[in-house]
């Protein structure tokens, strides 16, 4: 554990700071560690300027490394999916992990999540570390149904897959074997090129790669190797297909300088499968082709089916035309291969030979020259369109040196000259087919609000983009936490706007559960703290899917001056280091909740508050148990109000206690400040050093209940770092909080409940209380 002064918790944050800005280097690891985890850890050193009154601070004390909120139920290495990058996780280089984990350590049962950095971009490379791994599943030729799933790296080579396989599946490294690519029931590639990078191969989430073992006599079980679904990759012996296979009436496009040709797709008639044809049997229904899924690729399949069903393109790229107009010197093109790939596709597609295509060189080409979409994850189809369009336009731009055009103003002159003029304009810079089918003329008309003046403009545009009605609303689950402390926190699905307040969640939450809304405090709750206590008008932005959102009732109004406070209540553990004499550290336990109290209460009622509060999770106790020196709880405990507020009356019988007392238990159950220097964290209590927590001073009965001398089951600090709200007075044991508004809620600012181990042991239920 990493207890040291503030000199070493200076040198980790030091350290730590340095280390992470360490550049990314193909090949280095990084670890992932949790945000929230991380985030507590610059509290309790200081790494932030607005942490360092934290720094130190043992109830901010992080603990041992813990990375359960990024994995997946049951699997040590599997990340949740659509974790976000310094929201969810951050990433640290391999010395700094190794750091931290000798000063704190690593949660028992957990893993390192170590990651490979990566390098992408076929022109301008640009490293990145690879979260999320490409998971495979390895299967023989012989048992297709046995799957194992492994997880590689982009950068990991095939090489690498075949020899986890053969440990798998225990086959010698003399043994001949062949590796496939499963795509359907009967479809399969082979994988061939041992030095190929994942990423280079094309494979893809959730790809089912199968190793075949060479018979006895020499024989493959699969037989000769042949490809089943052809690959885009080389087409010399394409047969070329007649554009009049295209038939009809398309010849409105002259009036934009198309050549007058008729195109039309013949009618479709059904079919039952993909299944491929045979080499040499034609099919009549040329261009009636499906695009095989490469992982999630289905974006860029349905993106280029829409084109390949575009008349006036596939014509123009099955007779050729594009091949005189490719402009491989266009600084603003991909040197003419994003147009001879896609025309390579729609060859294979209207070849009338194969009922589907592996799209897999167009998809390496788009992800050269498009680094977003080289993976194999869901894209944005109407994004691949939008690049695919504009790529195709460039490499296929027939000027070859852009004149600089002036614009003009209209002037007054009609739209139709004007409109005439900017298209004009437009064409001697950009003239491509693309430019021929796809694009035309937006109406723009600005109105000077002063002079009046009125501008109209043509601008030119390829497609138009249309939003999509968004989701107004969003689920979150909460548990509501009730005033009656024998009630189980209940767990609610509550609706709540997307763009909303905090406000907005407890009028939904009140409207199921009948609490008014204006007697909640909503909290986020992690590692036994208060993480955040929101305020009503925050934004619901900041409640992330993951977090545990813990909603409590209170006594009175939050937002309107009455006669109760509501305070934040965190449990502690406290237990005596042999190494330091007398000094005591604390560990937080249990789940933390809010309690309402009067402005003005005694000692004994508070306590007496703060033990009903528990009951339903700290055990109690019959009179034999009693007479025997144990803790004794009385029936009575007005828990439905038999007292004012809730508060018993001095010398109620309803306190917990023990008989047990000795010198070393009666020291145990003091509560010195942990820093007893600091004047931001007192005891409830007199002045003297025997009673500074409210107990054990020299009267037994003075500051608790006496039943034959026995003593609390746990004493209570205040701290109030950081809020200039709490101010209360001690007097004759009296608790008096002096400002007449309500008290601002804030994580830093709680009542701890100090458990000395053996009676926390004893009497504290922690199954009831989780």
């Amino acid at each position: 554990m990493a207890e040291g002064g503030a000199a070493e918790l200076e040198t980790q944050r030091a350290d730590t700071a340095a280390l992470m800005k360490t550049p990314l280097k193909k090949g280095d690891t990084w670890y992932l560690v949790d945000s929230r985890w991380f985030k507590q850890w610059k509290k309790y050193v200081g790494f932030d300027s607005w942490d360092k009154y934290q720094m130190g601070d043992q109830n901010v004390y992080p603990g041992p490394i813990d990375n359960s909120g990024l994995l997946k139920d049951g699997d040590s290495q599997a990340l949740k999916e659509h974790l976000i990058d310094e929201l969810d996780y951050i990433l640290v280089p391999t010395e700094g992990w190794n750091k931290l984990v000798s000063w704190y350590g690593l949660t028992e049962s957990q893993e390192p999540i170590a990651r490979k950095v990566v390098e992408q971009g076929m022109f301008v490379k640009h490293c990145k570390v690879e979260v999320y791994l490409t998971e495979l599943k390895l299967c023989e030729n012989g048992n297709m149904n046995s799957v194992i799933t492994r997880r590689f790296s982009k950068a990991d080579i095939i090489d690498t897959i075949e020899k986890e396989m053969r440990k798998l599946f225990s086959i010698l490294d003399e043994k001949e074997i062949r590796l496939w690519n499963k795509y359907m029931s009967n479809t399969f590639e082979p994988l061939n090129k041992p030095d190929s990078t994942i990423q280079d191969a094309g494979l893809y989430q959730g790809q089912v790669l199968v190793i075949e073992q060479k018979n006895e006599d020499g024989t493959w079980p699969r037989g000769p190797s042949t490809n089943k679904s052809p690959s885009t990759s080389n087409y010399s012996t394409l047969p070329k297909v007649s554009p009049s296979s295209l038939s009809n009436n398309y010849s409105n496009f002259n009036n934009r300088n198309v050549k007058n040709s008729n195109y039309c797709i013949p009618p479709y008639s059904g079919y039952n499968s993909y299944d491929y044809l045979e080499p040499g049997r034609h099919s009549e229904q040329a261009g009636l082709c499906g695009l095989s899924n490469l992982g999630n690729t289905c974006f860029m399949n349905s993106a280029v089916q829409c084109l390949s069903n575009t008349p006036p393109l596939t014509e123009y790229f099955l007779s050729d035309e594009y091949v005189d107009e490719l402009n491989h010197d266009n600084l603003l093109g991909m040197k003419g291969e994003i147009a001879n790939a896609y025309a390579d596709l729609i060859k294979q597609m209207w070849s009338g030979k194969y009922s589907y295509v592996t799209p897999r060189a167009f998809k390496t080409q788009v992800g050269r020259f498009a680094p977003q979409f080289s993976g194999y994850q869901q894209q944005d189809s109407q994004e691949l369109l939008a690049f695919l369009l504009d790529g195709l336009h460039e490499d296929l731009n027939r000027i070859r040196k852009k004149p600089y055009i002036q614009l003009k103003d209209a002037e007054g002159r009609p739209d139709e000259v004007v409109a005439k003029e900017a298209w004009e304009n437009h064409r001697k810079r950009n003239d491509s087919i693309i430019v021929d089918i796809f694009h035309g003329l937006f109406k723009s008309t600005l109105v000077c609000p002063e002079c009046a003046k009125i501008s109209v403009t043509f601008d030119p545009f390829c497609y138009l983009t249309l939003p999509l009605p968004l989701k107004k609303e969003r689920t979150l689950e909460v548990f509501l936490v009730g005033n009656d402390p024998l009630t189980k926190p209940m767990q609610y699905k509550i609706v709540v706007p997307k763009i909303g307040i905090i406000s907005d969640l407890c009028e939904a939450l009140s409207s199921l559960s009948h609490v008014p809304a204006d007697k909640m405090v909503v909290t986020d709750i992690y590692n036994h703290r208060f993480h955040r206590i929101f305020s009503v008008d925050e934004n619901l932005s900041s409640i992330m899917e993951r977090d545990d959102i813990f909603v409590f009732e209170v006594t009175g109004s939050r937002t309107e001056d009455t006669d109760m406070v509501v305070i934040p209540v965190y449990l502690r553990e406290k237990y005596r280091q042999p190494s330091y004499g007398h000094h005591s550290n604390t560990c937080l336990f249990g789940q933390p909740f809010m309690i309402s109290v009067p402005r003005s209460i005694t000692e004994e009622k508070l306590y007496n508050l703060l033990l009903m509060k528990m009951c339903r999770y700290v055990r109690t106790c019959n009179e034999n148990e009693d007479e025997e020196g144990s803790l004794h709880f009385v029936k009575d405990l007005g828990i439905n109000g038999n007292g004012q507020n809730g508060v018993h009356e001095e010398g109620s019988p309803s306190e917990m206690e023990t008989d047990e007392q000795d010198d070393e238990s009666s020291q145990d159950q003091e509560l010195p400040s942990e820093n007893e220097n600091s004047q931001s964290e007192e005891s409830v209590g007199g002045d003297n050093e025997d009673s500074e927590n409210g107990i054990g001073t020299d009267d037994p009965c003075k500051g608790q209940l006496c039943h034959g001398q026995k003593k609390q089951l746990f004493t209570f600090q205040f701290n109030n770092l950081g809020n200039p709200d709490i101010n209360y007075v001690k007097d004759d044991r009296q608790i008096r909080f002096e400002e007449s508004r309500q008290i601002r809620l804030d994580e830093r600012t709680y009542l701890a409940l100090d458990w000395d181990p053996e009676v926390k042991k004893r009497w504290f239920d922690d199954n009831a209380a989780e």
